[in-house]
């Protein structure tokens, strides 16, 4: 079953794809594994963690046990997440949202991205056998609509901002011409990523860090790391949450902005109200799905937001790229809110933190 926290009413998995209140829907509470923990399978991937997914099927690539490595110059460690099959964190979710379409009977699912969720659920439907249709920006990089295409999925560009591509999709979604895949809103592409939570915790021996800190847009890698650190501390597996960190970009970073007031951007001082952080394609996200969700993760945490200004993106990113981590502008915003949090206070120098690095370089 899936329920909706604003108002409790339920609904059978394979639809509707959000409540009738206009709220995401999330699977109803589970038992929770028994014991201490065992000793995973790493090949199985994110699918060792079978106890905590709610989709008896399976689909994987091999993703998952993505390597998690010391980056003493920033005195952090990284989660490599950008080191899955398809170069992105969305991956995780892709594996469990097309294991679910295939456990409701679904025959085409739809979704709407810029560029990552895209190619990974494209690429993990073209994996089942599912029909796929990608809705995309008429402007989204050639070369990741290229490799869209190239799974055999239909893409469908759509003229306008992201909340258009967003609106084509869900119009299409709602004339019943598909099933909605999407990793804003299906509680399965989130049941996927909290799959980053649960390798944490067994890479670094069943302990969770002090804080975790990823870029943030629709909060997919963000939230589902927060439900999933939460069920290992139910299960027993971990002692406490980390404190959740999330860097948005200027411009569209309305989380940071409740928080801290507009113009806040991080630029090695305070960023003009006008400002815009283009670079960070990957978050560009006015107002995100689960907005309510992730404002409650960052209170339950003790976490925070911050925005991060272009300069200090694409400052960030050269450093990055500089050390042999050759990713994504967006993942640069994690490592450029890092200073931001320390000079802030919101991080002690001596605290333990990982930093996800989530999408590969194009």
């Amino acid at each position: 079953m899936r329920e909706c926290e604003a108002c409790g009413r339920a609904y059978p998995r394979d639809r509707p794809w959000r409540c009738e209140c206009g709220h995401a829907l999330d699977y109803a509470e589970r038992p929770l594994p028994d014991g201490e923990p065992p000793n995973f399978d790493r090949d199985e991937g994110i699918w060792a963690f079978e106890s905590f997914l709610p989709m008896e099927t399976r689909v994987t690539l091999g993703e998952g046990w993505t390597p998690l490595v010391d980056a003493p110059e920033w005195d952090a460690t990284f989660k490599l997440d950008f080191l899955h099959p398809t170069g992105s964190f969305k991956d995780r979710g892709a594996a469990a949202v097309v294991a679910e379409a295939l456990a409701v009977g679904a025959d085409r699912i739809l979704e709407d991205s810029s560029g990552n969720a895209g190619l990974a659920v494209a690429s993990y439907a073209a994996r089942a056998g599912v029909d796929a249709e990608i809705y995309v920006p008429a402007d989204a990089k050639a070369e990741k609509r290229r490799r869209i295409e190239r799974t055999g999925a239909d893409v469908v560009a759509v003229d306008g901002d992201r909340q258009a591509v967003t609106d084509a999709c869900i119009e299409a979604v709602e004339a019943g011409e598909g099933w909605y895949a999407s990793h804003a809103w299906n509680p399965a592409f989130f049941a996927g990523t909290a799959t980053v939570a649960y390798e944490l915790a067994a890479q670094r021996g069943w302990t969770a860090p002090d804080a975790l800190l990823t870029p943030l847009g629709h909060g997919t890698l963000f939230l589902g790391a927060y439900r999933g650190f939460r069920a290992l501390e139910a299960a027993g597996w971990i002692d406490e949450l980390p404190k959740l960190l999330g860097a948005q970009a200027a411009g569209a970073s309305p989380i940071a902005d409740d928080r801290h007031g507009g113009g806040n951007a991080e630029s090695g001082g305070a960023g003009a109200p006008s400002e815009t952080n283009d670079l960070a394609d990957g978050i560009q996200i006015r107002n995100p799905a689960r907005g309510d969700q992730i404002r409650a993760a960052i209170d339950a945490t003790d976490g925070d937001a911050v925005a991060v200004s272009e300069a200090a993106t694409r400052a960030a990113h050269d450093r990055l790229s500089a050390s042999g981590f050759h990713v994504e502008p967006t993942c640069a915003t994690a490592t450029a809110a890092l200073s931001a949090y320390r000079d802030r206070g919101v991080l002690a120098p001596d605290d333990d933190v990982v930093v996800a690095l989530t999408g590969r370089n194009a």
